[in-house]
């Protein structure tokens, strides 16, 4: 039976269906956002209603003037409530730092945090809005919170939820990794997709509510000029972090892999000047040999070569100056960085079998599920990531029904 989307969706699915004047002009136009799509083409979609907006700095258009402003300016709009996810929202806090609610200095709205107190929105921080709406780049991966904290808030508001959607900045057309185990879902993977879910902000949420692991009314108002197979920097919208750590192309890249260090005694490379692509530890003083070991595996897209770092305070070897491996991307369209991110595990485990050690819940929450430490620990990785591409190609198939651009 042919799947029946809901009307609403569907009209604004039009928009970016219909076809550009030519490849040319769509080419040299760049991507608009939907946060400008929604000012120039969709504002009768609030006007006349109490807006909450999810956003943080990353929510702004390509002069830079931030979501905020823009529906706080908005004729026959009324923005009554701003909600915060992780790092705040001015995109500052360090990762895992708890918020408070406050006010917005610029406009006097409240904001209600959502990396607080609490990860879901309460009824009394939901009783001023009709609608709510949301603008903030991800990074295209299960491992982040953002669009998790936008799901809860979703599925407890009872209240439209409309998405102003954005490039997955690692492409939209490529999935990796395991579909998430429900049992060892968190704020850093809430439902079960693949590691690299190859999504839209838009579109997940889109594949969240239409397989019913929401109950939520969602509408996208979606991006002009968007192609799936777009890197961030060709849909020439200005680049912001979308957090402090992911500061380049490359980590971003390498971060469904790299993230995974985040659960072991060896750091992931925060505290240095390029985190997710440096990996190290004090006692990996053989880093040269684990670095030419990689090399020999000559996974696609990337080169392993040797660094120190000194650490700054507060991370994990802190004030220590650490041997590392750098991880070069010479190829970003053949990087597999979820295999990337197994094979140094597995490299450096089989290493340092003493000094290697797990946060047993955190890498378990990160690679959702418990089989990724076993299969470091048993040598079992082979088996592994065969077992997930096949959940990859699975994944791709369900959320077919879902996607918004070609």
């Amino acid at each position: 039976m042919a799947m029946r989307l809901p009307t609403s969706v569907l009209v604004l699915a039009l928009l970016c269906a219909v076809p550009p004047a030519s490849a040319a002009a769509q080419s040299s136009a760049g991507v608009v956002p939907g946060v400008e799509v929604l000012i120039t083409d969709s504002l009768h979609l609030i006007q006349g209603k109490r807006v909450g907006l999810l956003t943080n700095h990353s929510g702004r258009d390509r002069k830079g003037t931030s979501t905020i402003d823009l529906l706080f300016h908005a004729p026959g709009v009324k923005l009554t409530a701003l909600y915060g996810p992780e790092h705040g929202i001015r995109g500052i806090a360090k990762a895992g730092e708890k918020i408070g609610s406050s006010v917005d200095s610029a406009t006097g709205v409240k904001v209600y945090s959502l990396y607080g107190e609490t990860q879901v929105p309460t009824p009394e921080m939901l009783k001023d809005i009709d609608v709510l709406v949301y603008d903030i780049q991800d990074v295209g991966a299960r491992v982040y919170t953002y669009q998790w904290t936008l799901s809860l808030a979703a599925n407890a508001a009872k209240k439209p939820i409309i998405v102003l959607d954005r490039p997955d900045p690692i492409r939209a057309d490529r999935y990796e990794g395991n579909i998430l185990d429900p049992k060892f879902a968190s704020l850093v993977g809430q439902y079960p997709v693949a590691l690299r879910y190859g999504l839209t902000p838009g579109e997940l949420l889109r594949f969240l509510a239409g397989t019913k692991l929401i109950d939520a009314d969602v509408k996208v108002v979606p991006m002009k000029n968007y192609r799936r197979a777009m890197w961030f920097d060709e849909t020439k919208i200005p680049r912001v972090n979308p957090s402090p750590n992911l500061r380049t192309a490359e980590s971003e890249l390498l971060y469904p892999g790299t993230v995974f260090f985040e659960g072991t005694s060896a750091t992931e490379g925060r505290g240095t000047d390029d985190p997710f692509t440096l990996i190290g530890a004090s006692w990996m003083t053989d880093n040269a040999a684990i670095a030419a070991s990689l090399n020999a595996r000559k996974l696609p897209g990337v080169r392993f070569d040797t660094a120190t770092r000194t650490i700054d305070p507060g991370y994990k070897f802190a004030g220590q100056t650490i041997p590392m491996i750098k991880v070069r991307v010479t190829d970003r369209n053949s990087v597999r960085a979820v295999e990337v991110g197994i094979r140094m595990l597995q490299a450096i485990y089989s290493a340092h079998p003493k000094d290697f050690t797990w946060r047993e819940k955190s890498i378990d929450r990160l690679a959702g599920t418990d089989k990724l430490r076993a299969a470091v620990e048993q040598n079992t990785v082979d088996a592994l990531i065969k077992e997930w591409d096949a959940d990859a190609v699975k994944f791709s198939a369900q959320v077919k029904p879902y996607l918004l651009y070609r």
